[in-house]
């Protein structure tokens, strides 16, 4: 998946010469909590957060004449060092992005023009579509050897009980290099004959290992 498909291309930017005060009214208008900061041929110059604003806003302690520092301009608290994407990048690459440089948003640009932006809950919700998590089923955890070719032997298995397979996730295993775990996410609600071929089979079925059932 590419970041286009999940971009936003709806985004709130402003200028560095604007001011706090409306950075604050856009966040609260438009429910988001960054904003890119472009110059006049819509290049990303900055990037402002609601910390970043909040650390610019004087406290409610102060007395009235604090209040002019909310008419200060972006430039003065807005961060310079923004990491841009590109809408052809690889979702899990931008993913790792994030957690690489402990990043919140990315700005999207092409040609160096902002075209969008994607944000940790858009990064999420991309997961939970991907792992299928939001749809009825069950999921089942097997370890494998890690040779060619299992992945199509163990979903053969699944297949056999007509069970559609809403998503599979490949993970090492932590405590043998030659080991895997695969995860199936299956539109069944009971996954008790499946999980009893898989065992005749000879696969370590990790999850749901149920009591009873023979290993």
């Amino acid at each position: 998946m590419i970041v286009e498909e999940i971009m936003k291309t709806e985004v709130s930017a402003l200028r560095p010469d604007d001011t706090i005060e409306s950075a604050i009214h856009l966040m609260r208008e438009k429910k988001i909590k960054h904003i890119p900061i472009t110059n006049e041929k819509s290049e990303v110059i900055g990037i402002v957060s609601d910390r970043d604003v909040k650390d610019g806003t004087p406290s409610i302690f102060h007395d009235d004449s604090s209040a002019a520092e909310l008419k200060n301009p972006l430039k003065y608290i807005m961060k310079t060092d923004v990491i841009t994407g590109h809408p052809l990048d690889f979702v899990e690459e931008v993913a790792a992005l994030f957690f690489e440089h402990q990043i919140s948003c990315l700005p999207i640009v092409r040609e160096n023009k902002l075209i969008g932006i994607i944000t940790e809950t858009d990064l999420l919700y991309t997961l939970i579509q991907l792992t299928g998590a939001n749809q009825p089923g069950s999921q089942i955890e097997v370890k494998v050897p890690h040779r060619a070719g299992i992945l199509y032997d163990v979903a053969g298995i699944i297949r056999r009980h007509n069970s559609n397979i809403l998503s599979v996730l490949v993970y090492p295993d932590k405590n043998d290099d030659a080991y895997k775990i695969l995860v199936f996410r299956v539109r069944t609600m009971n996954p008790m004959n499946v999980i009893e071929d898989l065992k005749k089979e000879g696969y370590d079925v990790l999850w749901p290992n149920m009591p009873g059932m023979s290993s």
